[in-house]
């Protein structure tokens, strides 16, 4: 029987058939205009929720997965650097695609495809906004309908994060484990000054963070959170090249990430919280980088009716007054083309 296993590897959640996928904290950007990708400002960290049993809500403890402290209209991204193997990875906020805009679903689509194609899809911004872009993952509270579930349900019943991964089956993994052991033989016979040689540009994930100044009894239901969008930024979401009839049909793993305030994750977790985000302009007057990717050989997947209807979080928590600060051209930078314990699944 094949394994299941969700794991965190120090902040990296790894789900079976090699993927790995870390939170980033990021620079909220203005909700006008399109920019390039944020840098990232380090990870968010990720706990089991069955570690804390005693403080967590009982409603989290039924849906199992991890957690991870966000603050009120704080930016993220989702890295999957380190995926070994191709994996086609649901993701949903709220239980709604991020990429499709159609309700969770424990199979695979095409049409519209409701999936992100690993490795060839480096990371994931916010939704697909079609056209080459994304809008961004602002955490938002549930209740006053600015997530993207609240916008597309009408209701706002989940929140969080969903993953949800899919290996390729048993021929289409052998096919692609030969491919790739044809090219390992063919890298270690090149010479070293063969063009192309050498490290990989760094990814945005692998920015140092910039310092930022910091700002008993049953569980409690503790204050909700999920997903709504903020700016646009450049960022194309791939369409898969592969039949679908490659993917198994049956998930290989799949985890509830629950997004939890500042307050709460130190009642819960005792331990502090990450400083508060850090401020746009001394992020920008620091000279550290921004980046645009492009992959002139994958095509970018049209967006949904649902989520271009979308409206940012601004429009449902007022303006955004805290200054922006456009970076200088020379840093935005082009990208070219251990294991802890078992997280436990729940029901949700």
């Amino acid at each position: 029987m094949a394994d299941t296993t969700v794991r965190i590897d120090r902040n990296t959640l790894r789900l079976p058939g090699g993927v790995a996928v870390r939170f980033i904290r990021t620079l909220r950007l203005p909700e006008t205009g399109t920019h390039p990708l944020p840098p990232g400002l380090g990870e968010f960290p990720v706990r089991r929720v069955a570690d804390y049993p005693e403080t967590v809500p009982d409603q989290w403890r039924a849906r199992g997965g991890v957690m991870l402290p966000v603050y009120l209209r704080e930016a993220m991204w989702l890295s999957f650097a380190g995926t070994t193997e191709p994996a086609a990875l649901q993701v949903g906020v709220g239980k709604v695609c991020a990429v499709s805009g159609k309700p969770w679903s424990g199979r695979l689509a095409r049409d519209p495809q409701n999936y992100v194609v690993l490795p060839r899809q480096p990371w994931l911004d916010g939704i697909n906004s079609g056209k080459g872009t994304v809008r961004q993952f602002v955490a938002v509270p549930l209740g006053v309908g600015a997530t993207v579930e609240g916008q597309v349900t009408g209701e706002e019943v989940w929140g969080g994060v969903q993953l949800q991964s899919f290996p390729l089956n048993g021929d289409a993994l052998a096919t692609w484990r030969e491919q790739e052991r044809r090219r390992a033989e063919q890298a270690r016979a090149m010479p070293l000054s063969a063009p192309g040689y050498g490290a990989a540009p760094p990814a945005p994930g692998a920015m140092p963070a910039l310092a930022a100044a910091p700002a008993g009894g049953r569980p409690r239901a503790a204050a909700a959170m999920g997903l709504g969008v903020g700016g646009s930024m450049r960022q194309e979401v791939y369409r898969d090249e592969r039949p679908l009839s490659d993917w198994s049909e049956e998930p290989a793993g799949r985890v509830f990430v629950h997004l939890v305030t500042p307050p709460e994750w130190r009642r819960i977790t005792g331990e502090a919280p990450p400083p508060s985000p850090v401020d746009r302009a001394a992020y920008t007057r620091a000279g550290l980088p921004w980046y645009e990717y492009y992959d002139e050989d994958a095509q970018d997947l049209a967006p949904t009716d649902a989520l271009g209807q979308v409206k940012p979080v601004g429009d449902w928590l007022g303006d955004d007054h805290e200054p922006w600060q456009n970076p200088a051209p020379h840093q935005v930078k082009p990208l070219g083309d251990a294991q802890g314990k078992p997280v436990e699944d729940g029901d949700w």
